[in-house]
């Protein structure tokens, strides 16, 4: 039985972000970056206000963000251990389960998937011998990671990897494991773009070889962007995302015609960045910009924004 339309209705946080007419808070989305590597937050390079931080800190970083109405937030967990396929998800489970025991309904907490954090090599795959994608490995640890995550009790999974056939795997193994409401929002349209620069340093995700073309989309091609939104959502996304979401405008329109489905935007590091940089050179305002960008991308169609300026929502007049 196809449940999406109910996944989509089991939270009010997640109601909120679905609502198609206004632009709410609860349609911001803050990503937090949580390490066992570090003692001490630190700030990301490029992007002022986010940071890199231990367990501890990133829940007084919520408590923050909370007393600011920023509820909803997308997680990406760092893990000291690397492997080449032998992935320990202890980190991330006590991350996760932490920060729901703690904070409950009262946030929407998204996990991002991908490998590229925990691999030696910083892809988001698993490579045989002779440095091939093998698909099929990949495939099965990231529909595992999925799991393991939805079993610590995270709200919903965001895969990123961009690898073939990724979303329908981790739709079978929730499915399979009875987590038929927990909805998946897709990276969708996922660049291979210049503008990551800042997010990799945080995430510590930078490739040791090569780079991340042979799976990432090709930022020259429209159709081939749409195909692999369309993709996703036939094999079972809920919501679709484009990345970057300021170079990517011009597809979240026909993106949403083709599929029925809401469409988000990733305002990437790169982007964030930018305005944030400019500002504090005074060459423009940093709230003025950041919310004229969010516009911007909501004009086009997003349905909902992800930006490293998030909690910075109240701030900028964005209310219930």
């Amino acid at each position: 039985m196809n449940k999406m339309l109910m996944r989509l209705k089991s939270n009010n946080i997640l109601r909120n972000m679905c609502v198609e007419t206004t632009f709410l808070k609860d349609q911001i989305i803050q990503p937090i970056f949580i390490s066992n590597q570090v003692d001490v937050k630190k700030e990301i390079p490029g992007i002022p206000s986010n940071y890199v931080m231990n367990l501890n800190d990133s829940i007084k970083q919520i408590e923050s963000d909370l007393e600011n109405q920023q509820r909803n937030f997308l997680i990406f967990m760092i893990p000291s251990h690397k492997s080449e396929f032998d992935f320990n998800l202890e980190f991330q489970q006590k991350v996760i389960l932490k920060i729901k025991e703690t904070f409950k309904n009262e946030i929407f907490l998204w996990a991002d998937v991908c490998l590229c954090s925990m691999t030696t090599h910083g892809h988001c795959c698993i490579f045989d011998n002779n440095k091939n994608i093998d698909l099929n490995k990949s495939l099965s640890s990231l529909s595992e990671v999925a799991l393991s995550y939805s079993q610590a009790g995270v709200d919903g999974i965001a895969p990123s990897d961009m690898m073939d056939g990724r979303t329908s795997s981790i739709r079978k193994i929730l499915d399979d494991n009875s987590f038929h409401l927990l909805p998946i929002m897709s990276y969708s349209t996922k660049f291979a773009s210049n503008f990551y620069g800042p997010f990799r340093h945080a995430a510590d995700s930078s490739p040791t070889f090569g780079d991340r073309k042979q799976y990432q989309l090709d930022y020259r091609n429209k159709n081939e962007a749409i195909r692999a939104s369309v993709r996703c959502f036939e094999e079972g996304a809920d919501l679709l995302m484009v990345k970057p979401g300021q170079g990517s405008i011009d597809l979240i329109e026909t993106i949403k015609n083709k599929t029925g489905l809401m469409v988000g935007a990733y305002q990437v590091s790169g982007e964030y960045a930018g305005i944030a940089l400019a500002a504090e050179k005074n060459l423009l305002n940093l709230n003025d910009a950041l919310l004229e960008s969010w516009h911007v991308m909501k004009r086009a169609g997003a349905q909902f924004i992800i930006s490293y300026g998030a909690r910075k929502s109240k701030e900028l007049g964005i209310r219930e």
